[in-house]
C-alpha cells in the first residue's frame, strides 16, 4: 500500500468521479483507475460502487476513507515538523475564496506568502461560502475567504475582517425609498433580488426572515453583488445587500439598513485550529494586508465586495 494509492482513494471519494479525481491530482483517469484496482486487490475488498455514474464509497470503502485520510495527514506532519525545526516551509497551500472575489488585501497576501516562501505550491480556487467551509473542514483548502452568518463556523478558527448589516437598496422614486425605517415585512411586500443559498449574506437574510415569520418572493438571484446591485436600479426588485456593497452604488441605489435583521453578515477568513506552518504564515500576512481594510473609506466605494 503506498501513500499515492491513498491519495487518489480520497480524491475519487471526494469528487465522486474518477475523471475530476484524475485532474485533481494531475494524472490520467486510467492511472487513477489502476492505482485503486491495485489498493482494492491488496485490501481484498472493492471501495467504490461503479455500476452508476457516480462514484460511490461501498461499505467497505466508508470504513477505509478516515483512516486514508489519518494516513495522509500523519504524513504531511512528518514534513512539516521537519519545516519548523529547520525554519523552512514546502509543500503547498491551498487558498479557497468566494466566487467573483475582488478583495484586493487577499491578493496582497498571497503575494507577500510568495515572496516570502517561493517553494510553496499556491492553488487559489473559487466556489460559494458553504462549499469553501466544507472543503476547509475536509483538508480540502488549508483556509479560505468566505462569507458567514457567524463569527467563527462549526470546528473552524475565524478571522473576521468585515461585519455589517443588510440593506435594501431602491432606486431613487422607490417606495421603500423614502422612509428611514424599512423592515423585512416592508421588503416582502416587493419581489426581491439577493445572492444565491450557499453564500454567507442570503444565510443571514434567510435565517432573518425565519425569525421573524417573513416569507419574502425571491423573483431573481445573482452571484455578484454588482449584478444584484444592476438588477435593483432597474426596478426589477429590491436589492439586499450588505452596506458597502450597496454603497459602491451610492449615485443610482437609496440603501436603508433593514431595521429587523440585526445579525450582521460577516466576510472572514477560516482555516481548522490543526494547521502547519504554511497556514500560520499566510495567516500572518493576512492580518497585515487587511489591518485596518475594514475601516478604510476608500473600500467602501471601490466596488469591492463586502460580505458574501
Amino acid at each position: 500500500m503506498e501513500l499515492r494509492q491513498l491519495e487518489y482513494f480520497v480524491a475519487v471519494a471526494e469528487e465522486r468521479n474518477f475523471t475530476r479525481a484524475a485532474e485533481r491530482v494531475h494524472i490520467s483517469q486510467s492511472g487513477v483507475s489502476a492505482q485503486i484496482r491495485q489498493l482494492e486487490r491488496e485490501l481484498g475488498a472493492e471501495l467504490f460502487d461503479r455500476s452508476a455514474r457516480a462514484a460511490t464509497l461501498t461499505v467497505a470503502g466508508k470504513a477505509a476513507l478516515e483512516h486514508a485520510r489519518a494516513a495522509l495527514a500523519a504524513a504531511a506532519s512528518v514534513g512539516q515538523a521537519v519545516g519548523e525545526v529547520t525554519g523552512l516551509i514546502r509543500g503547498g497551500l491551498a487558498v479557497g475564496m468566494v466566487t467573483g472575489c475582488t478583495v484586493t488585501p487577499l491578493f496582497d497576501a498571497l503575494a507577500a506568502f510568495h515572496r516570502a516562501h517561493p517553494g510553496v505550491e499556491l492553488s487559489l480556487l473559487e466556489d460559494d461560502s458553504d462549499r469553501l467551509v466544507e472543503g476547509v473542514r475536509s483538508g480540502a483548502f488549508d483556509l479560505a475567504l468566505v462569507g458567514t452568518a457567524s463569527p467563527a463556523p462549526e470546528g473552524l478558527e475565524a478571522m473576521t475582517i468585515v461585519s455589517e448589516r443588510l440593506v435594501a437598496a431602491v432606486p431613487p422614486g422607490h417606495p421603500l425609498a423614502g422612509p428611514r425605517r424599512v423592515t423585512l415585512r416592508d421588503l416582502a411586500e416587493h419581489p426581491i433580488v439577493c445572492m444565491p443559498p450557499g453564500t454567507g449574506l442570503r444565510t443571514v437574510f434567510d435565517r432573518a426572515c425565519a425569525a421573524r415569520g417573513v416569507r419574502p418572493v425571491i423573483a431573481l438571484q445573482a452571484s455578484a453583488g454588482d449584478a444584484v446591485a444592476g438588477l435593483a436600479a432597474r426596478g426589477l426588485a429590491v436589492g439586499v445587500l450588505s452596506e458597502s456593497m450597496a454603497r459602491a452604488h451610492a449615485g443610482r441605489l437609496v440603501a436603508r439598513v433593514i431595521d429587523d435583521a440585526e445579525a450582521p453578515a460577516l466576510l472572514a477568513l477560516v482555516w481548522r485550529s490543526a494547521h502547519g506552518p504554511a497556514v500560520r504564515e499566510m495567516l500572518a500576512h493576512s492580518r497585515r494586508a487587511f489591518a485596518g481594510w475594514g475601516r478604510e473609506p476608500s473600500r467602501q466605494t471601490s466596488g469591492e465586495p463586502g460580505p458574501r
